[in-house]
């Protein structure tokens, strides 16, 4: 596997990289997070960080694409907007400090189906995905998969590559689980997590290097077998 995912780094030119001004530009947003501010620097932001953090995307799905057929994407169907909703929210700051995309099959469009996540801002680069967003009946499902085959699901949570490059799974818990999960639950408490999601924390100075979108990649290979492992469950009958 590991041979594998060489030849298909060697196969990609490695000479796209950000540059320092990308980071700065986050981090001076950060400090200035209002209109004014932001309009001054629009043509700046719009030149370091949105066009550079497009192609990176795009270098991104090219490589998932290897692993992935089916995510047919554009950069445009997975990066989130920097501007903020802030109907409901009692946070008034109008952008966001940092840069994200979720690939799936649709980008955006179906974040409930287990893919892969990125966010960058000053101070903090995360790579990760999973099953986030699940709702009663794919939580199920999940479950279901899990009780029947406990010895499945521990090798593919316990990967040696999973486990190196993104330690355990993570997610919230319920506190109270269906009937038929609770047994089962004392041998294996991770049926208790309503998502079940990885996430490696980086230095955010890494996304600076020549050949990031590779190392990034690396990240999400390490990861198919745990998303293959769930969007199986989530195709199972109730």
């Amino acid at each position: 596997m590991l041979t594998t995912f060489a030849n298909i780094f060697a196969s990609y030119p490695s000479t796209f990289m950000l540059q320092s001004d990308f980071l700065q530009f986050l981090y001076e947003l950060s400090q200035n997070n209002n209109r004014d501010w932001f309009e001054k620097n629009k043509k700046r932001y719009e030149a370091t960080v949105k066009k550079p953090f497009e192609q990176l995307v795009a270098a991104l799905i090219t490589r998932l694409q290897s692993i992935e057929p089916g995510f047919q994407i554009q950069p445009k169907d997975c990066i989130h907007r920097i501007y903020r909703d802030t109907r409901f929210s009692q946070d008034k700051t109008p952008y966001k400090t940092h840069v994200s995309a979720v690939f799936t099959t649709r980008g955006k469009q179906t974040m409930e189906e287990p893919g892969y996540y990125f966010h960058l801002e000053f101070g903090n680069l995360m790579l990760g995905g999973g099953a986030y967003f699940l709702d009663k009946e794919p939580l199920y499902l999940v479950r279901k998969t899990i009780a029947q085959d406990l010895d499945a699901f521990r090798e593919v949570i316990n990967d040696p590559v999973f486990v190196q490059h993104f330690g355990s799974i993570q997610g919230e818990k319920n506190k109270i689980l269906p009937p038929e999960f609770k047994e089962m639950a004392r041998q294996e408490p991770l049926l208790a997590n309503k998502q079940f999601y990885f996430m490696a924390e980086l230095d955010p100075e890494t996304c600076l290097r020549p050949d990031f979108a590779d190392h990034a990649f690396s990240y999400f290979s390490a990861a198919k077998r745990f998303n293959d492992y769930f969007r199986k469950a989530l195709t199972l009958k109730p």
